[in-house]
């Protein structure tokens, strides 16, 4: 079923359920509202959602659509909110929606596609209802930031996962699958980027412009909100540049092993060059070689080459090149 909850408040205190065809309107007292919440509905409820509150019709589309990015848009009296809900699922940072209608006596909530319901959080604020009793403006701010404190747990899971791939850098080479990892993981912050920096508009539109329902006092909870937002974009533009160091480090890593390798074979092949041009001179076939004939030229010959080579070890050994 679509309608997930949909009370009528009073002074903090639920009072009774509603039906999402019963307008209430009491522009005279802030403390009594309706707090419907509704997930993936359908055409019907919205329709009639529209009717009982006088939803305009486009912010309506937007809300059944379910592919904007975070805005406030005003119409007349009302306010119109959309925040997106992202979550891991698998290797990936998904999206969902939350739409959000504000009018004097009531707040609708519209999800699409989100993990976290709205039902922790108003079984928190009514045990403390104190918020409540201040309006629907209040409890827009407790729903934005509800939304947003969902977003550090997300980043803290890629750090952590970044911090796993910097230790691997460090042991060893990163393997296709690590590098195409890090690939993945930056284009998902940069797509998450594009979702924090509308979030922090509309949190920055809330805490400094006169908007309808909204009173000036609420004002300074937006500015909390806003404040969560930037602490989240400074994590992940922290974690992508991380990953960038990671990557580069690996690259510095893996070029210098190479190196090493590479001076390692050119030592061992200039060690073995030496034996190699003394066996070959004296392999050739000719009959007018003097040291031939020499009674103690093979033990000479020998003894010549181990020194040599013994001589060439030490010198690339103190270069460190073995």
């Amino acid at each position: 079923m679509a309608v997930v909850a949909a009370f009528l408040y009073r002074n903090g205190q639920r009072v009774r359920p509603i039906s999402i065809d019963e307008k209430i309107d009491r522009c005279d007292d802030k403390s009594e509202f309706v707090w419907i919440g509704i997930a993936d509905p359908t055409e019907a409820e919205m329709h009639s959602l529209q009717l009982s509150y006088d939803l305009h019709p486009l912010a309506v589309e937007d809300a059944m659509v379910a592919d904007q990015l975070p805005k406030v848009d005003v119409y007349g009296d009302q306010l119109f909110v959309v925040a997106r809900t992202p979550h891991m699922e698998g290797e990936t940072i998904e999206y969902g929606e939350t739409a959000i209608f504000v009018g004097h006596s009531h707040i609708i909530s519209v999800r699409h596609g989100s993990t976290r319901a709205h039902t922790a959080l108003r079984e928190q604020l009514e045990k403390a209802p104190r918020l409540l009793t201040h309006g629907v403006d209040y409890l827009l701010h407790a729903i934005l930031d509800y939304i947003v404190d969902g977003y550090r747990p997300l980043v803290e899971q890629l750090e952590e996962e970044g911090l796993e791939m910097e230790q691997h850098a460090v042991d060893s080479f990163l393997g296709r699958e690590e590098v195409n990892r890090i690939f993945t993981l930056r284009r998902e912050l940069i797509r998450f980027q594009r979702v924090l920096g509308p979030m922090g508009e509309v949190a920055h539109k809330l805490a400094r412009q006169e908007l309808p329902c909204i009173d000036a006092e609420a004002r300074n909870y937006f500015r909390d909100v806003l404040d969560h937002v930037r602490r989240v974009q400074t994590m992940v533009d922290g974690l992508r540049e991380s990953l960038s160091s990671v990557f580069e480090f690996s690259s510095l890593l893996e070029q210098q092993r190479t190196g090493t390798i590479t001076r390692q074979l050119a030592a061992w092949a200039a060690i073995l060059a030496v034996p190699t041009a003394i066996a070959g001179i004296y392999g050739m076939n000719f009959d007018n070689m003097p040291e031939t004939k020499t009674q103690y030229g093979y033990f000479v010959v020998i003894a010549v080459i181990a020194a040599i080579c013994g001589w060439l070890y030490r010198a690339f050994r103190r270069a460190r090149w073995l």
